[in-house]
């Protein structure tokens, strides 16, 4: 078991159910008034989505030992961080520009997705 991925995936799902919650509540009126709830609510939902391909690749990595799921193991992290991040640097700066960063993350994310896939073709 990869504990580094799997502890990563929960820091990274327990802060977007706590992010959601603050952005339900707290930040609500904020989000509405610049017209980013949508936008915070994506991020909050991939970073979720990012931290639950990390538990699953870190409770992987018992039964397939490759470099592939390691390297899946890696995007999803880095991915999950570019893309959620840089939708909640929009959504507390209002600078749209980061959202030219977004695809970089959401890139890394498809480069994980098909590196699972492939370790998983590629195991005994």
């Amino acid at each position: 078991m990869n504990k580094f991925f799997i502890q990563s995936g929960a820091i990274l799902a327990g802060l977007s159910v706590a992010l959601g919650a603050f952005g339900a509540h707290a930040f609500k009126v904020a989000l509405e008034t610049a017209n980013r709830t949508e936008t915070f609510e994506t991020a909050a939902r991939y970073q979720m989505y990012g931290g639950l391909a990390l538990i699953l690749t870190g409770i992987l990595t018992d039964k397939i030992s490759n470099k592939f799921l390691r390297w899946a193991g890696n995007a999803f992290l880095i991915g999950t961080i570019i893309f959620a991040g840089s939708l909640y640097l929009i959504c507390a700066t209002g600078v749209t520009m980061w959202g030219a960063v977004a695809p970089i993350g959401g890139t890394s994310l498809m480069v994980g997705w098909g590196l699972f896939l492939w370790s998983i073709s590629k195991s005994k």
